[in-house]
């Protein structure tokens, strides 16, 4: 029974360690199409890059103390969520506030995987309070892109 646990763990967290290399993918995409006029969000958006890398070794370090190996891919593969990968999709250097809706959409997808992978019944409570600190951080990165949005004309 401990092996199935381990196993139904290493997929959920491997489905998270995916949205977060989608995460870092769709920020670095965002930056490379980043007008001049939006160069303020440059920070911002290293910052959240550097936030999913933390996250995601984290993760992986996780992975590896139940005997698996960490997701290297993005979410073609995951179970947990699939829908980043739109979100990467669409950043086409449009006007700040659409840039921004795109970013919000994508912290969004974040939110809902977490949200999925902390109700998965084979977490080992440990695991789910790591989930759950980690989604408490993403809502804060969530809510610096939402109110930037807001204030997008």
């Amino acid at each position: 029974m401990e092996n199935i646990t381990a196993s139904a763990t290493n997929e959920v967290l491997n489905d998270l360690i995916a949205i977060n290399n989608d995460r870092i993918a769709g920020y670095e995409k965002a930056l490379k199409e980043l007008q001049e006029d939006n160069s303020d969000l440059r920070p911002l958006f290293t910052d959240m890059i550097a936030e999913s890398h933390q996250l995601r070794n984290v993760l992986g370090n996780e992975v590896q103390a139940n005997g698996g190996t960490m997701e290297p891919g993005t979410t073609a593969s995951g179970k947990v969520y699939r829908a980043w990968m739109d979100v990467k999709a669409v950043f086409t250097g449009h006007d700040r506030k659409a840039v921004l809706s795109n970013c919000e959409a994508g912290e969004d997808a974040a939110q809902r995987a977490y949200k999925d992978a902390i109700e998965h019944e084979a977490l080992p409570a440990y695991i789910r309070e790591l989930l759950t600190q980690q989604k408490a951080e993403l809502k804060r990165s969530h809510d610096k892109i939402k109110a930037l949005r807001d204030q997008a004309k």
